[in-house]
This record gives structure tokens, C-alpha cells and sequence, in this order.
């Protein structure tokens, strides 16, 4: 059988949503990459910038390759480190056509400078004492608001200017669900995002779509220890998420432990399909069709 062909012998079209591509990771073999995505039935690639020069590389591949898109913006992760104005070389990159949204940005809490410290430090920082907080305690706490107000402002910026440019958003999430559906709550009508790596709950999962919003899932679906997330793709309504790998990072079962690449797209699809209990061609055909009208790819 054809590896473009499903079981049925129907081609496959699916649309990796979420890669890396800029990342050293793939300098070495990139035409074999995109290859074996072409092989696997993986038509279109959605590079993702997390930052100004990420996403400067992310459109330059995008207009040398007719299958690769670009999504280009300023990841939470990289707020500290983040020129004051991200806007204006973000504005201007979204003059190509190449560009599909804005993104990745959001909320990432998971890498707070007071977690950081106590990794350093080997104490725990938020150790309450009987007196009350510790002289580092209270300075983590300052430290930690500092960062989080910075990527609030980074998230809000982008979310303006996709509001602005009749763009959409890809959003990282990570131990922020509140805080960052409360920043997007004022853009209802105005943009839609997608909550890309999705690991939350049913109901979380509900909550995205009663906002306009979409889902998107990695190879975690394929994971021993991803048996909820799998349960929610497999309840959920097709047309309301969209499939990815996250590459490099994330690679699914049985490539776990080394570079996840594009192709890799297949193996989510069909552990989706499988949960499902329905043909790899209708989750395929599904994805494709919400990722088109998601991104509304151009010529």
C-alpha cells in the first residue's frame, strides 16, 4: 500500500499544525524531513516562531517551501528576554502572505523565576515557615508577579494585533488555564485561538469551545501514561481540534526518547482514529478541513 493511501486506498491529507522547524534540530537532514512528512501523507507544516528571529526563519522557510506555513510571535517563556517593542518587527513580518496567525504566545507559569531559584538553590523557596515568609519567599513572590505581568503584556500586545490584522492565535498554556482564558475574554469575536499540546480535562476542553476556541493534540496521545488525554479526543466533536507533533519535541510512540519530526503527524491521527474507534481517513479529512478553516491558508 501507498503510505500516502489509508486502508480504504483513499489519500491521506493531513495538516501538521504545529512544528519547529527553524530549530537546529533539523539543520542537518531538513529535505529528508519534509520527505518522510510527504510520505507519511503530511501536506502542510505550520512552522511556529517563539520569538523575533524564530519567527524571522519560520516565514523565510515558508516562502521557500509551497507545503511550509508560518505562524510567527513571542512564546511566555521568552518575556524576560524580550525586546520592549515586539510589535513593530511582528507587524511587519505579517506582510507575508505566508503567515497564517500569531503565535505561539499565552501564559506559561510552569518556569517561574522563584522555581528556578530553588532548583538552584536545592531549597524550596515556598517552604512556609511558622513565623511566616521567608526574606526569599517574599522576594520569589515580587519576582514571580514582575515576570507573569510581563507576560501578560506580551500576550496582550499579540492578541491586539491579531485582532487588528484579521489573524488568529496559537496559544501555550502551561499551569495558567484562568489567567489566560481572563486575557482573552475581551477578544470574544474578534479572534479565535487554538490551545495547542492540549492535555486538559473534558470539561476544560468544553470550555474552550463554548468560547469559539479549538484544540490541538501531540504525539501525548499515543503515551502510556496519556490515557485522559486520548479519552477527550476521543469525545470530543470532530471539527473542534486539529492534530500536531510540537517538534522536535514530544515525539509519540515508538520514536519516544528520540527527535519528533512532521511526519510523525500520522501516528497522532491514527491513535485518535483508534480511540475513536472510526477510519484514520475521517479524522484526517476532519483535521484537514478545521485547520483550513482555522488558518486559512493562502496561495
Amino acid at each position: 500500500m501507498n503510505s500516502l493511501e489509508s486502508t480504504s486506498g483513499h489519500q491521506l491529507s493531513l495538516v501538521e499544525t504545529h512544528a519547529h522547524l527553524d530549530y537546529p534540530d533539523f539543520a542537518d537532514d531538513f529535505e529528508d524531513v519534509l520527505r518522510r512528512a510527504n510520505e507519511a501523507g503530511v501536506t502542510r507544516i505550520i512552522t511556529i516562531g517563539t520569538s523575533i528571529e524564530s519567527s524571522r526563519r519560520a516565514v523565510d522557510l515558508a516562502e521557500k517551501y509551497s507545503n511550509i506555513y508560518a505562524v510567527i510571535g513571542v512564546h511566555p517563556t521568552y518575556a524576560g528576554q524580550a525586546d520592549d517593542d515586539v510589535i513593530t518587527p511582528l507587524r511587519e513580518l505579517t506582510k507575508s502572505r505566508r503567515v497564517v496567525a500569531i503565535g505561539e504566545t499565552g501564559l506559561d507559569y510552569h518556569h517561574l523565576p522563584s522555581v528556578q531559584a530553588a532548583r538552584e538553590r536545592n531549597v524550596q523557596v515556598f517552604a512556609r515557615a511558622l513565623q511566616g515568609e521567608t526574606e526569599e519567599e517574599i522576594e520569589a513572590n515580587i519576582q514571580d508577579g514582575a515576570y507573569k505581568s510581563r507576560q501578560a503584556s506580551l500576550f496582550q500586545q499579540q492578541l491586539d494585533l491579531a485582532a487588528e490584522l484579521d489573524h488568529n492565535v496559537v496559544i501555550h498554556q502551561r499551569d495558567a488555564w484562568d489567567d489566560t482564558l481572563e486575557l482573552m475574554s475581551p477578544y470574544a469575536g474578534k479572534l479565535y485561538g487554538v490551545f495547542h499540546c492540549f492535555g486538559g480535562t473534558l470539561e476544560q476542553a468544553n470550555q474552550v469551545f463554548r468560547l469559539g476556541h479549538f484544540i490541538s493534540f501531540t504525539g501525548i496521545v499515543t503515551f502510556k501514561n496519556g490515557a485522559s488525554v486520548r479519552r477527550v479526543a476521543a469525545q470530543i466533536p470532530l471539527g473542534k481540534f486539529m492534530v500536531e507533533t510540537d517538534c522536535p519535541y514530544l515525539a509519540p510512540v515508538p520514536f519516544r526518547g528520540k527527535r519528533c519530526e512532521p511526519a510523525h503527524t500520522r501516528l497522532v491521527a491514527e491513535s485518535i482514529a483508534a480511540a475513536r474507534q472510526i477510519p484514520l481517513e475521517e479524522i484526517a479529512g476532519a483535521t484537514t478541513a478545521t485547520a483550513e478553516h482555522f488558518f486559512r491558508f493562502n496561495p
